[in-house]
């Protein structure tokens, strides 16, 4: 197993018929950080993080953990994924989707069973382990895909909006768990348009329309705007964008 990954995003672009959806992207994630996507809806976020695990191949650059190059299907049990649509069977109980993932990532099954009353726990879902997911709300499924994601004890976790409709007590007991896998050595990728989610990363990454706008530690950024508000920097990245 890897110790540490270090992503290193070199130039990527990516189009839909013909039109730019990631441009010329340079970016680099360490070990032991967390990493705010931030952007509004449609800035390229999500196409980011699809790039990064390989579901999508650059027009143009490349893509490399630590000296691997992406897609390579050697990474794939080092990557926890969570994607912004939740990918569940709803016709299983949450334990059974579980260990159904637990599989597929090839996890023992002597150390599968603690993995998954780990993970059930974490996410407060320990009581409803056993409900079929198709009677679950919309917070709770959020909630199992981030423990899906969380099951293998990956190096790399890529989290596309992973607490939207997540309740505020639970969302912080949620962070404090990236804080300490992040301590621990893990690399987290976090897109976000909420600004409250981006103050508890360590570095902002901050797209507009396809394109790296900033990209510096967070109190870094929040110090560059007129106000002290990371709010300001959506006005900022418009004006650079277009003034150039």
């Amino acid at each position: 197993m890897i110790n540490t990954v270090e992503i290193k995003v070199n130039n990527v672009s990516k189009s839909f018929n013909k039109k730019a959806v990631v441009s010329d992207i340079s970016l680099t994630i360490r070990g032991g950080e967390i990493v705010c996507l931030l952007g509004p809806s449609g800035a390229g976020k999500t196409t980011l993080i699809r790039l990064i695990i390989g579901a999508l191949k650059a027009d143009s650059g490349e893509i490399i953990f630590n000296d691997m190059k992406i897609p390579n299907t050697k990474l794939m049990s080092e990557l926890g994924y969570m994607p912004q649509n939740d990918a569940l069977y709803n016709d299983l109980t949450a334990v059974e989707n579980l260990a159904f993932f637990g599989r597929l990532y090839g996890i023992k099954s002597e150390i599968l069973k603690g993995r998954i009353d780990d993970v059930l726990k974490i996410m407060n879902l320990s009581e409803d382990k056993n409900k079929l997911v198709l009677n679950f709300s919309g917070g709770m499924k959020k909630r199992l895909s981030l423990a899906i994601a969380l099951l293998h004890n990956p190096k790399v976790l890529l989290l596309d909006e992973p607490t939207v409709g997540i309740d505020p007590i639970l969302r912080q007991t949620i962070w404090e768990q990236f804080h300490s896998l992040r301590d621990n050595g893990t690399s987290i990728i976090v897109t976000t348009h909420v600004m409250d989610e981006a103050i508890k990363c360590d570095r902002t990454a901050l797209i507009y329309e396809g394109r790296l706008i900033f990209d510096d530690k967070t109190e870094k950024l929040i110090a560059r705007t007129p106000g002290g508000n990371i709010e300001e920097l959506f006005f900022m990245a418009k004006e650079r964008q277009y003034n150039g």
